[in-house]
Order: structure tokens, then sequence, then C-alpha cells
């Protein structure tokens, strides 16, 4: 590909002013995010660039900007017919305590609960698993047409948007080669490829990153949120887990009426059990962890892994409004798990994303 030289110079002018420490307006951002996204710099321009911005840390307009620009020139959306709102459930991943996967099991459960769930993810960035990996694990089809979870939302209240379908033409070719993290981290999961989505929960990897994903959120449209950063009891409070934790306290922040409120919460605030890390750490590899979501979502596990998925479940429940009160929520999710209501969220999503070859992937897994 052959590319202007004074479109070079400028992009690389951009890049120096982030070493210095410089932030960029929200159309600057954009603008920047654009060619990254088309793939109009160079590699390693696109590279310097993205590690510029992350180490000189973004600002809340750079960020809105970045979301722009992923939004307008990346982003593949459904829009299903029902006239209520939707809830997505998502983290941010890179966090540095590593556990089994969440917010996949966390989405059946509080479909089970009644929200409309229109849930994206991706494969893993730094971790053993991300939701498509353990999702194509139990019988997802990654060449299933998005119009198929559009039809599986509509019909069954819950879907998956994988960022690898709806992003594809910037995103997903970034996402497969970069093995670090970059503010696609951040606004990767800020996306909105359902356009009835109003409610969103999303961890982050790290305390401070909480409150930027909240305000651009704001920004963006987003009518409640929560954005916890969880800690474990047995490690520094600097090493998260980009959900609510249940082995130690959790960072909100949360945007509920038009306000921002930052608290902490306890594994006890949920009613359940406080445990080691150990009980919820992800396993070796991306099979282990979707068996371990498997035998939850079965009913065969009724431990700290449950607990972990509900209390994440329960927050989703509050921004969407079905159950505002966390304990509650809490309750509402052990309840689903043990009527098996979210097993079967998960065996409607596969027949639709997944077809029969799918399905009969997802019963042996069930067999297991």
């Amino acid at each position: 590909m052959n590319f202007d030289e004074k479109v070079l110079r400028e992009f690389g002018r951009v890049i120096g002013r982030l070493n210095s420490g410089e932030n960029l307006s929200r159309e600057e951002a954009k603008e920047c995010y654009r060619q990254v996204i088309l793939s109009e710099q160079p590699e390693l321009q696109q590279g310097a660039f993205l590690a510029a911005h992350l180490m000189k840390g973004p600002t809340t307009a750079e960020l809105s900007g970045a979301w722009d620009a992923l939004y307008e020139y990346d982003t593949a959306t459904i829009n299903p017919s029902f006239p209520e709102d939707c809830c997505d459930i998502v983290g941010t991943g890179s966090d540095a305590l590593k556990t089994v996967n969440v917010s996949t099991p966390a989405a059946f459960i509080a479909a089970a609960c009644g929200v409309k769930i229109a849930k994206k993810g991706a494969r893993l960035v730094t971790g053993v698993s991300g939701a498509t990996d353990i999702l194509e694990i139990l019988g997802l089809d990654m060449n299933t047409p998005l119009t198929e979870a559009n039809s599986c939302l509509e019909e069954h209240g819950i879907c998956y948007l994988p960022g690898e379908l709806f992003l594809q033409a910037g995103w997903g070719r970034l996402i497969q080669s970069m093995r670090f993290t970059s503010a696609f981290n951040i606004i990767g999961p800020l996306t909105k490829p359902c356009e009835k989505t109003s409610s969103i929960v999303i961890g982050a990897y790290a305390e401070n990153i909480c409150p930027q994903l909240i305000e651009v959120l704001a920004e963006t449209g987003t009518k409640a949120a929560m954005s916890p950063y969880g800690m474990s009891d047995k490690h520094d409070k600097n090493l998260g887990i980009d959900e609510i934790s249940t082995c130690g306290p959790t960072r909100m922040v949360e945007l509920l009426d038009g306000a921002v409120e930052t608290y902490t919460l306890e594994p006890e605030d949920f009613g359940v059990k406080r445990c080691s890390f150990e009980k919820v750490a992800s396993m070796g590899s991306a099979q282990e962890n979707a068996e371990a979501v498997v035998r939850v979502l079965q009913g065969l596990d009724e431990g700290p892994l449950a607990d972990l998925f509900s209390v994440n479940a329960a927050a989703a429940l509050r921004v969407s409004g079905v159950e505002k009160d966390l304990k509650k929520g809490t309750q509402m999710a052990r309840e689903s798990l043990a009527s098996g209501a979210p097993l079967r969220k998960l065996k409607r999503l596969i027949e639709y994303q997944g077809g029969a070859s799918g399905s009969a992937q997802l019963e042996k897994m069930c067999d297991l």
C-alpha cells in the first residue's frame, strides 16, 4: 500500500505529542483512530500510536473520539424489533488476576431472570480464554451471520455478538495481532453492536479505568452502567479482576439516573461467602474453563464459581432495572441456576448461532 508522506509525518507528529504528554481533542483522536482502524498508516506507526496513547493515559475526550471512530467506521449493528431496552455484560480483559470466564455465564443467568441480554465479547487477548473461545467450545459457529443473533435475541432474550464479526474492518484485524493492552481494550467493550442496548456492566482491568469507562458511556448515551474492579484479599490491590469479586472487595463506579457514584462492595453485600482466589481462578485451558462454566449452568457446581457468576448477574439485573437490590438480585440468580433456566438459554443461543452441529457439540459437553 502506498502512503502519503505528508499524512505519515502528520501522524508521526501526533505520536510525538503523545510521548510528550500532550492531550488530543475528541476530533483529533477520532481522526487518528480512524486511520488506525482503516489501516491508513503503516503497522509500525499504528503500534507506536497505540502504545504512546496508552502510556500517556487517555483522556475521556480522547476515548470518546476513539469510540466515535470505532462506531462510525467499524461497527455493524443489529436492531431487534421488541420495544424493551437491552443490557450488555462484558470485561475489558488484561486484568492481572485471571478467573474462569465470568461475564459469559452471568449473561445467561441474567437472561434467565428476565433481562434482554445482547452480550458482546471476543477471543482472548492476555488470558486463557475470551468469551468467543468459550462459546466456540460450547458450539458457537463464528460463521453464523449477525441476523441469526438478532433472531435469537428477539425469540429468547439473549444473543452473542462476537467482536470478530461486528468489528471486522479494523478492530478484528488488530485484536488478532496485538498481545499488549491498548485503548482498544477500553473502547472495544464500550461499542454498541445492538442498537437497543442502553445499560451495561463493564469490568475494568485497573481501578483508575472505571471512572473513564463510565464517563465515556455517559458521553455516548448509555442510561445506566456499573464498572467494577474486583480485588483479592490475598493479593496486592493493584492486581485486580475485571469483574465483581467474591474473594475480596470490589471498587464500583456506577451511572444511574444521571448521577455517578463511587463505592466499595464486599461479597457479604451480595449475601455470599467470601472465598479464596484459588477457588475461582482460571483453569489451565479454555476447554477446562468451558467445562467449569457448564457444570455451574447444569447445577452440578453450587460453590464459589456459582456465587461469582451470580453476583455479576445481579449487577446486570440492577442496571437493567429488573432488581436494584444486589442481594435480592443474587438470590434471583441462584434460584434461576437451580431451575436450569440459564442452561436452557445457552442451548437456545447455540441452536440459533451454532446450528445442529453446535447443539450436538453442547450436548456432548453437558455429558462430560
